[in-house]
């Protein structure tokens, strides 16, 4: 069954706008104020607002969701209790948000009183915004666009920008030289990460994810016949939403907490949820690029959102693994590893798909 969102909500506020509020007004012989509330451009506002509202509680509750697993995971793995708040430490996380939230506001006097603000705001927007090109499944997803991955890629690549405009608008050296190193990083990464996406798109002949996870149903799951574009695409997401071993542009030992260090208060609880929900949309990526999306067994039992989700925190075990398992690298390192490394393998892999299209064995 398809679910379009925006109809959905479209439907409902027609109905309460119209047939519920507009009839009281006319009641009231109000009619200038029902026609106004009737009308075609407040009805389309109101929905835009009402699907946005939707869109960031659900990446909130995600948000949530991933930092607890991250938290028990890395107690796990560290052989150490982890969240205890409440049951199975579910609590925790609404206890941060609370701490966060009474926290007072500061500007610093010499910050950019536009830019400052701002970049926090395209931050969480933009990582928001990713939540709409993602389907969860054949018939749940608010876009379905022929160019929904590149539309995601776009979305992800125009982040880094935003960071780069806190760091420098907070004015401060620590905060510049976080914003500089994410800059470098993330559009370094963006080179392979967009060269393992191309194998992907050649093989299946595609830039839709519907048509991607049809092609996989079809044949076999991608991470198959491109494990080399698995490796380099997992690394690459990785380093893009600046998670350990690739969290340098905050490297709270050195630079206190790297362009984040003046924002305190909610804002600082947004840009780390705003993490979260970017890692999220990349585990989310990588299961419909490579692993089958929302396909699995037993699928007249287990619904394929259920299976997509599944998967989903299944991926984000490898990105908690990695931050337990390895150090963090400097900044050399991390540029060499893009050009010297993943750049050949993801060169190569773009010739295997362009190998297996040609031979005609996918």
């Amino acid at each position: 069954m398809y679910l379009d969102l925006w109809n959905l909500v479209g439907g409902l506020i027609h109905w309460l706008m119209v047939d519920v509020i507009g009839e009281i007004l006319n009641w009231l012989h109000l009619y200038g104020l029902a026609d106004w509330l009737g009308s075609s451009g407040v009805l389309h506002i109101l929905t835009i607002i009402v699907v946005g509202l939707i869109i960031l509680v659900v990446g909130m509750l995600v948000s949530i969701t991933l930092i607890w697993q991250d938290r028990k995971m890395l107690g796990r793995f560290m052989d150490r209790v982890g969240t205890q708040v409440g049951p199975f430490g579910l609590f925790q996380n609404f206890a941060d948000a609370l701490k966060v939230l009474v926290k007072e506001y500061i500007i610093p006097d010499a910050a950019d009183r536009l830019i400052y603000p701002l970049a926090p705001i395209l931050i969480i927007g933009l990582s928001m915004a990713m939540f709409v090109t993602i389907p969860y499944s054949q018939g749940f997803y608010m876009s379905n666009s022929d160019l929904s991955v590149i539309l995601t890629l776009a979305i992800l690549a125009v982040v880094p920008f935003a960071v780069l405009m806190g760091g420098w608008a907070s004015n401060n050296k620590y905060t510049l030289i976080g914003g500089m190193r994410a800059a470098a990083q993330t559009c370094a990464y963006e080179v392979p990460l967009l060269l393992s996406v191309a194998s992907v798109v050649v093989l299946t002949g595609s830039m839709n994810f519907m048509d991607i996870v049809a092609f996989q149903y079809e044949n076999t799951w991608l991470v198959i016949p491109l494990i080399i574009g698995f490796i380099v695409f997992l690394v690459s997401i990785i380093a893009e939403v600046e998670r350990v071993p690739f969290d340098l542009p905050e490297a709270e030992a050195e630079l206190v907490e790297g362009w984040q260090t003046e924002y305190g208060g909610m804002r600082f609880g947004l840009i780390m949820m705003s993490q979260y929900a970017r890692s999220f949309v990349g585990a989310s990526l990588i299961v419909l690029l490579f692993f089958g999306g929302w396909h699995g067994p037993f699928a007249d039992y287990i619904p394929a959102g259920i299976w997509f989700v599944v998967k989903v925190f299944l991926v984000f075990i490898l990105f908690v693994w990695a931050w337990a398992a390895f150090p963090r690298i400097r900044t050399d390192q991390i540029l060499d590893l893009c050009w010297k490394r993943l750049l050949p393998l993801a060169a190569i892999n773009l010739f295997i798909a362009v190998f297996f299209k040609t031979m005609g064995w996918f």
